[in-house]
């Protein structure tokens, strides 16, 4: 739809003081800052199966209530009928719509026959009978190609941008481009906004992002978005960034870690709103800590939000109940349980979930047991830092008190670098050890605790039945 939007960003709005177009997703709007410009030229590149004909006609089926029609037209590279027909599996399709609201042509013919230089006559044709408000073409970049030289290329170009600009159109233009075709194609120094939808493999899965190269005359959230394709369309997952500290009012009191002998050692309990990173091997009682940790808050009226990626709900409840809780009663007094199989995590969906729980669920900790899953899961090291780092960010302007859990076959958080970034980015550092001779043995030792004195020394870990205890 059409409509006027603000400045969509976690920092304060910025009124747009022209008129947008809703992609239909409201993650992409936020992205864009409200969506694309009207009577705009908009260019939208990813290779084959990237999702550019979903993200365009979840699009058009999203603004097909306007008083004026809109426009689909096919090339050379998908004949019509195929792009109907996978549509119409999606939910977004209206099949009321087809015909009246919506249109679909197909420009194959003609070009074939006649050349690019066809695009244009049928193009100016389609807008005087029809007067759609939206066209999109598809593919673009299959005209391209049909051009006999970059001149010729950069006529019709130039032809077409003064048809849409003269009859009031927003245009939006397909394409399987690459990164290079952006610094030659004459199409993209015409553009208004160009979108990137890219794939990636990893392992056994794919990596999908969205990502805004240009905005004319806008701002936007820059960097790569991760998105899935549903049967909804595009689910996307804005990339998180550091939240406005402006508003921002520490809660300044200390809650209990929920685990005996450890709050004494770390200067009375951890301040509400930090970040404890709880550091240790396979074994060392991490897991188990975090849980004794999320059902303190519980226990106290607080509900809390345990997340991993290793254990499944089955066994997270056999946890539950071996420390003395029945997981109903846990689950109906505040206790959230967000389980993501190590094979199919995705850090961005995670992050959504996570904030949904705070959100809708008045979520006062959260435990991630554990960061190490989500490191492997990561396709790009500094990506996942600016993650990780906006994450606690967000969580410290929420008041939301935080364990993550991080295994180390050494007990050392890493070498020197990874050292520094977590304990920048941590206010309490506690790490456990095992012991060389006897794995029964096991210490914990505070190297880090924020706004407050703890005792640095080795202290003796009991794993029993009713959880851990620090002595």
């Amino acid at each position: 739809m059409i409509a006027q939007f603000q400045h969509a960003t976690d920092h304060p709005a910025e009124t747009s003081d022209f008129l947008r177009i809703s992609t239909g997703n409201p993650q992409a709007d936020a992205i864009l800052c409200g969506g694309f410009p009207v009577n705009s030229v908009n260019i939208v590149m990813g290779q084959p199966g990237t999702g550019k004909t979903i993200f365009a006609e979840q699009l058009l089926f999203h603004n097909a209530n306007t008083d004026r029609p809109l426009l689909y037209l096919t090339t050379l590279s998908e004949p019509m009928s195929k792009v109907v027909s996978y549509a119409q599996r999606l939910g977004f399709f209206n099949v009321e719509q087809i015909g009246t609201r919506v249109l679909y042509d197909d420009l194959g013919a003609d070009l074939s026959a006649h050349g690019p230089s066809a695009l244009v006559p049928r193009v100016l044709d389609a807008i005087k009978r029809l007067s759609p408000s939206i066209i999109i073409i598809d593919s673009f970049k299959a005209v391209h190609d049909l051009a006999g030289s970059t001149t010729e290329m950069r006529r019709i170009v130039s032809e077409l941008g003064g048809v849409l600009s003269a009859y009031d159109v927003t245009a939006f233009l397909l394409g399987e481009y690459t990164q290079e075709n952006i610094e030659s194609y004459p199409e993209f120094a015409v553009a208004d906004s160009i979108v990137q939808l890219e794939r990636n493999a990893l392992g056994a899965r794919d990596e999908r992002y969205l990502r805004v190269l240009k905005l004319r005359g806008s701002a936007y959230r820059e960097g790569q978005h991760a998105f899935r394709i549903t049967d909804t369309g595009l689910q996307i997952f804005p990339r998180l960034v550091t939240p406005n500290f402006a508003n921002y009012t520490p809660t300044l009191e200390r809650t209990s870690m929920g685990i005996e002998g450890l709050d004494t050692i770390i200067g009375g309990g951890v301040w509400r709103g930090s970040t404890t990173l709880l550091v240790g091997s396979t074994g060392s009682g991490k897991s188990t800590m975090g849980l004794q940790f999320a059902l303190e808050a519980v226990n106290r009226g607080e509900p809390a939000l345990f997340v991993n990626f290793q254990e499944n709900p089955a066994q997270v409840e056999r946890m539950v109940r071996s420390l003395g809780t029945d997981p109903q009663v846990a689950a109906r007094t505040g206790f959230h349980h967000l389980y993501t199989s190590p094979v199919e995590l995705q850090i961005d969906s995670v992050i959504v979930d996570i904030f949904n729980f705070i959100e809708t669920a008045g979520v006062r900790r959260v435990v991630i047991d554990a960061v190490g899953d989500l490191m492997t899961a990561a396709s790009d090291a500094q990506r996942l830092h600016d993650f990780l780092y906006s994450l606690v960010q967000h969580f410290v302007v929420r008041n939301v008190t935080t364990v993550l859990n991080l295994e180390s076959a050494t007990g050392l958080v890493g070498g020197r670098e990874q050292e520094q970034r977590w304990s920048y980015m941590s206010d309490n550092v506690l790490v456990l050890v095992r012991g060389e001779d006897d794995p029964a043995e096991r210490t914990l030792r505070v190297i880090k605790t924020r706004n407050s004195a703890h005792d640095p020394a080795a202290h003796r870990v009991e794993i029993r039945g009713d959880g851990v205890h620090i002595l």
